[in-house]
């Protein structure tokens, strides 16, 4: 088996163009082990994040996820599609949590291309994506922007 054949066909760098809007695939619900696991190994001692019983007189009526968590699989379930074949991440910006999210939300995604350039090597260029990530009722719950490092189909694809 070639490195190519495990990797998808169309996402390097000659495949993205400015405007693109790529609809990912996958879903994924937010359960407690998430949320509490990061909450509480980052130390977030925020109760809405672990404390069931405070939050359920809430308008949430029950324990919301942490932002980080949120961000973490809007961007994951961007990954196949975008970055499979980068070879770095560059930068991560403008992030945005716009909407809460409770355990149990589903999350999708969907994503922009915002710029892609050349890089400073022949072998891969520079794509940089809007993500967004949705709830199961639509709500735009995060955006933000990552830059990355994507390999070129005529330096690393079939040949």
């Amino acid at each position: 088996m070639k490195l190519s054949e495990l990797t998808g066909s169309a996402n390097y760098f000659e495949d993205f163009e400015v405007g693109q809007v790529i609809k990912h695939a996958r879903g994924k619900t937010i359960e407690g082990l998430e949320n509490v696991l990061i909450t509480n190994l980052v130390m977030n001692t925020a109760q809405a994040h672990f404390n069931e019983d405070a939050m359920k007189a809430s308008p949430y009526g029950g324990r919301l996820s942490y932002g980080g968590v949120n961000f973490s699989v809007a961007m994951g379930l961007a990954m196949q599609d975008c970055g499979e074949n980068a070879l770095a991440e560059l930068s991560m910006d403008n992030i945005r949590l716009l909407h809460p999210v409770v355990h149990g939300d589903t999350l999708y995604a969907y994503s922009e291309v915002l710029e892609t350039q050349d890089a400073e090597r022949d072998d891969a260029g520079v794509v940089t994506f809007r993500h967004y990530g949705v709830n199961q009722d639509d709500k735009l719950v995060f955006q933000g922007e990552r830059t990355m490092l994507i390999k070129r189909r005529s330096h690393w694809g079939e040949r």
